[in-house]
């Protein structure tokens, strides 16, 4: 490890950096010195133009990886080199608007259904009754299960804590679960070195599988379970305020998307327009 590298990921560690967040970050500058086979701290700020033209022009990188390269080279400029770089305050990629894909109730249980490996299942389970970001799942310890308040502790972005409610039926789930792993530390432990928890990808293949096998053709991904979670309970008549805190959304206006995405907002819709199109 280069003199370079260990000091941004210090200045990471101190500034509170997810070990996740700062493997990505590290990546991303990594891939700035390969492109021009050099020592980072050696390009300018014109390298630094090209070298996201040629992210954006020649490789089509979406805006939002492009944010993660320019998050990350603009940490490691500002806070471990303490350059001031006018480029790095005005590129700033147009932020994506688009809608989250929601599975319906019925989908939700029949790919559930599907997923074949026990500890597989129990992750998915958990981040649909639970909302739950992929990592948020992975990364919880039997300790945060507390089965006599019926809660969920969960270890949010930005080491920002929170609890959600565990329903009854997920939690006897996670007792069978439990009887047949018997996990000591990670609620979901690796299979290969049980002092780390599973890995993401070993989750995101085995729904990919099993939307596969359900012969839903809707483009979902693990992360479409928290999106339905939402907006089931929207459906079900919660507060959008309740809402926001259970999913860990710093701004209301990020949960907002949902109401969108309701059933109910949906048919309040057709017969609005229904009765639009057959007036007079």
């Amino acid at each position: 490890m280069t003199e370079l590298r260990k000091r941004m990921i210090e200045d990471m560690q101190l500034a509170g950096y997810a070990q996740r967040t700062q493997k990505s970050y590290t990546d991303a500058v990594n891939q700035l010195a390969r492109h021009y086979q050099c020592s980072p701290d050696k390009i300018n700020e014109e390298d630094l133009r090209r070298f996201f033209l040629y992210l954006i022009k020649d490789r089509g990188l979406s805006p939002s990886t492009i944010k993660i390269y320019l998050s990350a080279i603009k940490f490691f400029y500002e806070k471990t080199l303490g350059y001031q770089w006018r480029f790095l305050e005005f590129a700033c990629p147009r932020k994506e608007r688009k809608l989250p894909v929601v599975l319906s109730p019925e989908e939700v249980h029949n790919v559930l259904a599907l997923v074949r490996k026990p500890m597989l299942r129990a992750v998915l389970t958990v981040i649909y009754c639970c909302g739950l970001r992929l990592n948020e799942a992975v990364t919880l310890k039997l300790d945060d299960i507390d089965s006599k308040r019926m809660l969920v502790r969960v270890h949010g972005k930005g080491g920002k804590d929170r609890y959600v409610p565990l329903p009854d039926a997920t939690l006897k789930f996670l007792h069978s679960y439990w009887l047949l792993f018997q996990p000591k530390t990670w609620l979901f432990p690796s299979q290969r070195k049980t002092d780390r928890p599973i890995c993401h990808s070993a989750v995101q293949r085995a729904f990919k599988d099993a939307l596969r096998t359900s012969g839903i053709h809707k483009k979902a991904s693990v992360h479409s379970l928290r999106h339905s979670y939402a907006t089931h309970l929207l459906e079900e008549g919660q507060n959008l305020r309740v809402i926001q805190k259970l999913l860990g959304h710093k701004s209301p206006n990020t949960t907002a998307i949902y109401t969108h995405l309701t059933q109910k907002t949906i048919e309040s819709l057709h017969e609005s327009i229904n009765r639009l199109m057959t007036a007079g």
